[in-house]
């Protein structure tokens, strides 16, 4: 299989990048191929014995501070000592994120868990190190979309989905959430001319320990599900492809979404992707955002 990979990656001495997530996974295999170009990067990690582990395995110029996304205490105090130590921040890769099966659950904020880590956490994040971005050359954000957020709808009366809940549709409505957010934030950052590029990407379907984590309360037939699973799924590093080229690929244009090209985009290589019409909805995307700052108490400047 042929077409964007890594070797595509131009020379990232002199940026620094924060990747959300980067102890395994997507998040992993995202900060490895960026330090191995050059970028200094900063693993933002809710267990940081994972996160200094990966760091040892990366090498490089890497640096582990912990962030839980489920906690706006965290974001916040996480923001404020970035700041302190990285007052110009070149990328940030808003990786990381939860998909769980079982009962519904909250973040230390009272929001439903899959909302309130995958995209709340993200939105105030980005908010925050908003001013960081601004002071750099070539400043980007990349949102981690999902497959599943075409099949997903927001339910603004049930935004916390209190009602009716199912984890596997709670984390698709959590995902398009966060493609919307990608998206808005590119409509806003050009309306204000600012230098700053919003775009998104979807690993398809990825052989990662999400899957194998939401079903391993089920028992031996959850494991069984799971192990079943991984078989059609693509391995990390060509999963990881996509939000590294909307990272690091130059003339990226704001609102851009790359995503894997083949077998209704689950695998192959990576390509240009499609927003679901409610993801590309501006109506949508500026309700979205109201109820997120107000959520959140993050407002963008």
């Amino acid at each position: 299989m042929t077409g964007w990979t890594t070797d595509h990656i131009p020379d990232q001495r002199g940026r620094i990048a924060v990747v959300t997530g980067a102890n395994s996974g997507l998040g992993l295999a995202t900060a490895t191929a960026l330090a191995r170009r050059g970028a200094h990067v900063v693993l933002a990690v809710r267990n940081t014995d994972a996160g200094r582990e990966a760091a040892r395995r990366i090498g490089g110029a890497v640096e582990v501070r912990e962030l839980d996304l489920a906690s706006l205490d965290s974001v916040r105090i996480f923001a404020a000592k970035l700041t302190a130590d990285h007052p110009v921040l070149d990328l940030l890769v808003n990786n990381a994120g939860v998909v769980l099966l079982g009962p519904r659950r909250t973040t230390a904020d009272g929001f439903e868990l899959h909302l309130g880590t995958n995209m709340l956490g993200h939105f105030a994040l980005t908010g925050l190190l908003l001013g960081n971005l601004a002071a750099a050359r070539q400043p980007r954000v990349v949102s981690l979309s999902s497959i599943t957020h075409k099949s997903a709808h927001l339910d603004f009366d049930d935004l916390m989905v209190e009602r009716d809940y199912r984890a596997a549709s709670a984390y698709g409505r959590s995902k398009l959430a966060t493609t919307v957010f990608g998206v808005e934030l590119d409509r806003r950052l050009r309306a204000a001319g600012s230098p700053i590029v919003s775009a998104l990407a979807h690993p398809g379907l990825t052989r990662t320990n999400l899957t194998p984590r939401a079903w391993e309360h089920r028992g031996q037939l959850g494991r069984l599900i799971a192990s079943l699973g991984l078989l059609v799924t693509q391995p990390v590093e060509r999963g990881a492809l996509p939000q590294l080229r909307a990272a690091t690929e130059p003339g990226v244009r704001g609102g851009r979404f790359f995503g894997p090209g083949g077998m209704w985009e689950t695998r192959g290589r990576v390509t240009e992707a499609k927003l679901s019409r409610e993801a590309a909805d501006p109506a949508v995307g500026e309700r979205l955002w109201a109820r997120a700052e107000e959520l959140t108490g993050v407002s963008y400047p």
